[in-house]
């Protein structure tokens, strides 16, 4: 005897779902997406489409491109290295995101992976590696990185893509610093205020409209000279984690998660999702 799998119990029988429901893959492109518009994957793309996902021609995606919203989009065409979509209709407008920067000095390759990942479903809007004195890695891989915040993107439903930039000298970054831009630096030791009422304090002042930055330093922490001038910055805000030392991926993705709940979109409620 065949059951019908819990799916299925929330359908009426008979009924199919809207097709603007049907689509559960999310695929980031680069094209402008518009009713009626084309849109061509490469050979990874179609790839994924044909053998990882084993989907036809007539099957529904989800297409994004960070500035036309969230499409469906049916395949029309899928061969060995080629698939051609037709974008169908609009699923989601684009919508404002908050706008925090991820400033790290780069760690070992799980590790990085790990908190890119992680750090694009907590929303940053880019991923700035930096060379501090106590840095050990000496490459970073931002081709790897992109791919993983793409898919990161791709699977948590956000709109955007964080972008990835190239590794620079902190000195250098702050000397360039953009003059509206605030700093949340995570603060191993010294004075700083505990990192809930320092956030508290900020919301009630309104600096969940400033564009922002959470910035972390390298396993072992800033150079003492490093974090005496980071602390001396006016738009450097210390704060405290916790009685614990923390890796520097927990510590970026703890304070990430603090910095959305009170100045971010954390502060939103979660939206319907169907289930």
């Amino acid at each position: 005897m065949c059951l019908p799998c819990p799916a299925d119990n929330r359908l009426e029988r008979g009924k199919s779902k809207p097709v603007s429901e049907r689509a559960a893959t999310r695929l980031h492109v680069t094209e402008p997406l518009a009713a009626g518009g084309v849109v061509g994957l490469d050979h990874q793309g179609a790839h994924y489409l044909r053998s990882v996902l084993r989907l036809n021609r007539g099957d529904h995606v989800a297409l994004f491109n960070g500035a036309d919203g969230e499409w469906l989009a049916r395949i029309e065409g899928l061969g060995k290295g080629w698939a051609s979509l037709a974008v169908v209709e609009l699923r989601r407008p684009q919508a404002p995101e908050p706008d925090v920067w991820l400033v790290f000095a780069p760690i070992k390759r799980a590790r990085l992976d790990f908190m890119v990942e992680k750090a694009t479903e907590l929303g940053v809007s880019v991923l700035q590696p930096v060379w501090t004195q106590h840095t050990d890695v000496t490459r970073v891989n931002t081709e790897r990185l992109a791919a993983n915040a793409r898919e990161a993107a791709e699977q948590c439903e956000r709109l955007t893509v964080p972008a990835v930039r190239e590794p620079e000298r902190l000195t250098d970054l702050l000397d360039g610093w953009p003059a509206t831009r605030r700093a949340l630096l995570c603060a191993e030791t010294g004075a700083a205020q505990p990192v809930a009422d320092a956030l508290s304090g900020l919301a009630a002042e309104g600096a969940g409209d400033a564009p922002w930055a959470v910035m972390t330093g390298p396993e072992g922490g800033f150079h003492a000279g490093e974090l005496d001038a980071l602390r001396r910055l006016p738009f450097v805000t210390p704060v405290g984690l916790g009685p614990r030392v923390l890796r520097t991926d927990t510590a970026a993705l703890a304070a990430l998660a603090c910095w959305q709940a009170w100045l971010g979109d954390g502060r939103q409620r979660p939206p319907d999702r169907g289930a």
